[in-house]
């Protein structure tokens, strides 16, 4: 009642028009001993209340009035004979202790709620971080928690060895494994042993997740699939912890595979430099290591991993009883490339036209998630199309689009659409004429991503290694549109930036890596991973024949672009009026044939 009271009045002064008047306690009383008081309400020693009739304001000089009121008692009071008077007048009293009087309860409660607000604000921002990181309960934020414990089902796996294509040799391997898994007499009556762990190594785009997910398709067995990354956490030991709850719940449903990608998140040798984490990171290397052929085996469970980094990996990750066997899983050759086409082209409808072993020829290089998005992208354009089948136009335009890039649509001042014209003229001029050279399939000089104009060169047919003539050509041919804006217009343009880049990388790889510099010898000076391998001397030496091994070639750039100027001339009318040039174009533009 005190509360419903109290809030009638609150309530009221926000509405009332009349504000409440300030009085002296001594006016207070005087109006109670005048039997004019109506109602009152206390809170500790403060009163409000209300007047029966209107008073004039004390001090007022327009003799304004009022009837609400509030006072203080002071604490010397005789509150016992104020209270008999308004009993006896029957005027409403209403009360509430003030805050110094209230239960002790009430104050415990008030005296925590900041510090309980502040808990739940903590609470929420772990729960979040945790959200962030990974977690979803177990722990502080979600830390600990092992998301990789459970088992794939088998209906969510959808994917076999019928699946996978151009990889013949990877997948032999494999099958091996799984057959092991489905018959493990056949073999154990031999003396054979089940591999402990398979390494899959490769490039990105191999197929190295795609054949794990094939494995886990062809075998009956309990499938766990997790990424390194998942194992890491921001405190020490959660990652080891993880590890070991994962081999547990492996161990239990054994025979069964665990399939880690992206190891290299954990394996890096141990003492190399690496950003944040180190000693998590350790930990839970040992801990894998343990579990794969610690005290307490492992029998019944087949470790595959998978690493487009091979190199960075600890030598303990990689020895014999661990991972026995490392796979590597190279790109597809132009067999392997019909294959992985003719896969992804299952439930695509195929014009008559459309010749598989074609595509396949003007894709080298190309991995096999490379080539399921050249099938994706054509299929997409016959459909923007209106096409009822994907036809050969729709692959070649696909096939551009991944290759030069997305054109942009901007028009640019015809001098710098000229200079552009050379720059990519030169580029395509000495491809054809360089011996050994990668023969030119396409110019353009319409924008596409960041460059104004492209030249597309691949090789016949597929390429394993180089020789020095080779690389040589390579470097003179990238330096042919500098040369020719040299010639032409004695000035070099900023166009030329993505081509010294790749000048750079095989000169220096001449000289550093592929012992090409009688000066430097068979020496790797510049490894792919760490810091050079040699003395700072050493180190300007290979500086010094990589520049010399530019200028040789940047001076034979442009003595063949002087010397075939008129076929440069070719190259840049037909550019400038067409825009793009296929392979014949080219050639009879610039007036050569194909050997």
């Amino acid at each position: 009642m005190a509360l419903t009271y109290a809030a009638f009045f609150i309530i009221s002064s926000f509405f009332d028009g009349e504000a409440r008047q300030t009085i002296s306690y001594t006016e207070f009383a005087r109006q109670v001993n005048g039997g004019n008081v109506k109602d009152i309400y206390a809170t500790g020693l403060s009163i409000q209340g209300d007047l029966k009739k209107a008073q004039p304001i004390p001090g007022d000089k327009q003799r304004d009035t009022f009837t609400k009121f509030s006072t203080v008692v002071p604490v010397f009071a005789n509150q016992e004979q104020i209270f008999q008077q308004l009993s006896q007048q029957n005027v409403t009293i209403q009360a509430e202790p003030a805050d110094g009087q209230r239960g002790t309860f009430w104050n415990l409660v008030l005296s925590l709620l900041p510090i309980l607000l502040l808990a739940g604000v903590w609470i929420w921002l772990m729960r979040r971080a945790g959200s962030m990181m990974g977690g979803g309960g177990g722990g502080l934020g979600g830390i600990g928690r092992n998301r990789a414990a459970k088992p794939v089902e088998s209906g969510k796996v959808r994917v076999n060895f019928s699946d996978v294509a151009g990889i013949d040799e990877v997948e032999n391997e494999l099958i091996e494994i799984v057959d092991y898994l489905k018959e493990p007499g056949k073999y154990r009556r031999l003396g054979a042993k089940l591999p402990k762990g398979v390494l899959l190594t490769g490039p990105p785009g191999t197929g190295k997740t795609l054949l794990a997910r094939a494995v886990a398709g062809e075998a009956s067995v309990p499938f766990f699939s997790a990424s390194a990354s998942e194992f890491i956490e921001m405190i020490v030991g959660v990652g080891a912890s993880r590890v070991r709850e994962l081999f547990d719940e492996a161990r239990k449903v054994a025979p069964s595979i665990v399939f880690i990608d992206e190891i290299d998140a954990i394996g890096r040798t141990r003492g190399a430099s690496t950003i944040g984490g180190h000693d998590e990171r350790e930990q839970t290397l040992n801990q894998v290591l343990t579990e794969m052929d610690g005290f307490t085996g492992n029998e019944g469970v087949i470790v595959i991993a998978a690493t487009n980094r091979p190199e960075v990996l600890d030598a303990a990750l990689l020895r014999p009883g661990r991972f026995d066997r490392n796979i590597v899983v190279a790109p597809p050759d132009q067999q392997g490339r019909v294959a992985i086409l003719r896969v992804h082209t299952r439930g695509v409808p195929l014009s008559p036209a459309v010749q598989i072993p074609v595509i396949a020829k003007s894709t080298p290089g190309m991995t096999g998630a490379d080539l399921a998005n050249l099938v994706n992208e054509a299929a997409l354009l016959a459909a923007r199309r209106g096409h009822n089948a994907v036809s050969p136009a729709d692959f070649a335009d696909a096939l551009e689009k991944l290759q030069l890039g997305t054109a942009r649509a901007i028009v640019m001042p015809e001098e710098e659409r000229t200079r552009t014209a050379y720059h990519e003229a030169g580029h395509a001029l000495l491809g054809m004429l360089l011996p050994g050279a990668d023969p030119v399939r396409k110019i353009s000089i319409i924008p596409r991503g960041r460059a104004l104009g492209v030249t597309l060169s691949t090789p016949e047919d597929d390429r394993y290694a180089y020789d020095e003539r080779y690389l040589r050509g390579r470097i003179t041919g990238a330096l042919g549109g500098m040369a020719a804006e040299q010639v032409v217009f004695g000035i070099v343009t900023t166009g030329a930036e993505n081509d010294l880049e790749q000048v750079t990388s095989i000169a220096r790889g001449m000289v550093g890596r592929w012992g090409m510099s009688p000066l430097i010898g068979p020496l790797t000076i510049l490894p792919t991973e760490g810091p050079p391998q040699a003395a700072s001397a050493t180190l300007a030496s290979v500086d010094d024949e990589a520049r010399r091994i530019v200028d040789e070639c940047y001076a034979d750039a442009q003595r063949l672009i002087s010397d075939n100027r008129h076929r440069l001339e070719g190259i840049v009318a037909a550019l400038l009026d067409q825009e793009t040039l296929d392979e014949a174009d080219a050639y009879a533009a610039a007036g050569l044939t194909r050997d």
